[in-house]
């Protein structure tokens, strides 16, 4: 349990910062989508008792590149992109589990995470990764706002509209992959985008919406392991119930706070 709460304080930090941009960005599908593009790289790690993350971020990155490069394919189709990227990534790993190694119960795991079961290196490549992201966040930060508030003037100022873009999917795609472990290839994207897309609800600027995206998210981990731990359920769907609560309570005090 306090390892477990370790990685959600890490993986919030993760979610809060990328998260905001996740949402201003619009990715949320892109987000979900690399996730479980995880999962064939979490069947390998699993069948070949290796670390998950190691497979599971080539696959993550290799779906993030490809995403990126249909997207940019004429005619532009960001959404169509992503779907057929989604489901190609998930079909290959439904068949290397069913076929291939007949992983059986051990795919519920992959899918769904297993956040109690966390280990000291989970831990610290999760701190690496959170360190690395948050400092190229920052990096980006004017690349990213330019090219997602109007990408067509993002070149006469001096940004590379297309680097910035391949950076932040790649970005999120190391950054999905290291949540993995904690809640699992479908729910990955709960602690990326639902606190976000609750605290946009109720800020207005990007850096009060990272600190408050970070806040619900840890709240939101904090609280899915208590009442995982006295349900006697599974922490991970536990965590993305809450996430969903937390953008209907954040719309509902947005809707109060605009008719006062």
């Amino acid at each position: 349990m306090q390892r477990a709460l370790l990685e959600i304080a890490l993986v919030a930090v993760l979610g809060g910062v990328l998260g905001a941009w996740i949402v201003l960005r619009r990715l949320a599908f892109f987000s979900h989508a690399v996730a479980t593009a995880t999962f064939p790289g979490l069947v390998l790690a699993d069948a070949w008792s290796v670390a998950a993350q190691v497979p599971a971020l080539g696959s993550g990155l290799a779906s993030a590149a490809l995403t990126e490069r249909l997207s940019t394919a004429r005619p532009r189709s960001p959404d169509a992109a992503t779907a057929l990227v989604l489901v190609a990534f998930l079909a290959a790993g439904v068949i290397l589990a069913s076929d291939v190694f007949e992983s059986g119960a051990g795919v519920d795991r992959l899918l769904f995470g297993s956040i109690l079961a966390v280990s000291e290196r989970d831990l610290q490549i999760t701190a690496v990764a959170a360190v690395g992201l948050v400092a190229l966040s920052a990096a980006c930060r004017r690349s990213w706002l330019a090219a997602g508030f109007d990408a067509d003037t993002a070149g006469p100022l001096g940004v590379d509209a297309r680097r910035g873009d391949l950076l932040l999917l790649l970005a999120v795609a190391v950054a999905t992959v290291v949540a993995v472990d904690a809640i699992g290839s479908l729910l990955a994207a709960a602690l990326f985008v639902l606190p976000a897309a609750a605290a946009r609800l109720l800020t207005t600027r990007v850096g009060s919406l990272q600190a408050a995206a970070v806040a619900l998210a840890l709240l939101q981990g904090v609280a899915g392991l208590w009442l995982a731990y006295e349900l006697d359920v599974p922490p991970g769907p536990v965590i993305a119930v809450l996430g969903g609560a937390l953008v209907a309570l954040a719309g509902l005090a947005a809707a109060l706070r605009s008719r006062l």
